[in-house]
């Protein structure tokens, strides 16, 4: 902590960060109302005249330079403000330096609990009585986050089964009616005329004789061949349905216990 005595030897000194790395170089320095040193303003060579504050209260003199208890990175992106303001700092400004550094008025060497003695002279600059602070953890900021567990619901590819052709032989009876000719004898007499008598009178006179016709008849023959009809392949669609599905979420409820109205839901 840097006492009364030690505020004007601070001013152009090196300020470094707990891993000993070069912050940059103290600016000007604030005190509260009742003395005590406050605020430093540090210059990155960054910003111009708008310069990084560091709380004093936590600062130490080692030396020829000035350390602070926080990262370089934490004190760069802490709030900026004009350094050539007289009173610089809102009671507002000062609680987010608080929340900033994660300070509260007993880690800063202030007066304890300045929720009430308010003996700064910021107004409205207690940091536990504007923003509050966290029972069940560290300090984060003055909002509670609510979250709520969401159903993502996609599809996934998968088989669902396999179709397949097959030929197998049946044997089937078949009926087809087919002309079919034959012959069949016929008598035939004519008389003896002129136009015959030679022929009738060719051979002897008296004799035994035989004469014979071959007849012929045609049979059905019944044969088989393979031919093509037809060709059958598998093809494939895709067709587009709906399916319902449910699963078990979970969502948070936040509710506040409020002086004079008890317990409230805030859902």
């Amino acid at each position: 902590m840097i006492d009364q005595e030690q505020v004007t030897g601070v001013i152009g000194r090196e300020v470094y960060d707990s891993d000993g790395d070069k912050i940059g170089t103290v600016g000007q320095v604030w005190a509260d109302p009742a003395g005590r040193p406050a605020w430093a303003s540090v210059r990155t060579g960054l910003f111009g005249m708008n310069e990084s504050l560091i709380p004093l209260q936590v600062a130490q003199v080692q030396g020829d330079r000035v350390t602070v208890p926080f990262d370089k990175g934490v004190v760069k992106d802490a709030p900026n403000v004009d350094a050539d303001a007289d009173e610089p700092l809102s009671g507002a400004e000062v609680a987010d330096l608080y929340r900033h550094y994660g300070l509260t008025w007993d880690d800063s060497g202030s007066q304890g609990g300045g929720a009430t003695g308010n003996n700064s002279g910021y107004a409205d600059a207690s940091y536990e009585s504007s923003v509050g602070h966290d029972t069940s953890g560290p300090n984060t900021d003055d909002a509670m986050t609510r979250s709520e567990e969401r159903l993502n619901v996609g599809t996934q590819r998968q088989q669902a089964g396999t179709a397949r052709l097959r030929k197998y032989v049946v044997t089937e009876h078949e009926q087809v009616t087919v002309p079919v000719r034959r012959e069949e004898v016929r008598l035939e007499r004519e008389p003896i005329t002129d136009a015959n008598v030679g022929k009738a009178l060719d051979g002897p006179a008296i004799s035994e004789e035989e004469h014979e016709v071959t007849l012929h008849a045609e049979r059905p023959v019944v044969d088989t061949e393979a031919v093509p009809v037809e060709r059958v392949r598998l093809g494939k669609e895709t067709v587009t349905g709906t399916e319902t599905v449910g699963g078990e979420v979970r969502k948070e409820r936040i509710e506040a216990d409020l002086p004079d109205e008890g317990r409230r839901d805030l859902n």
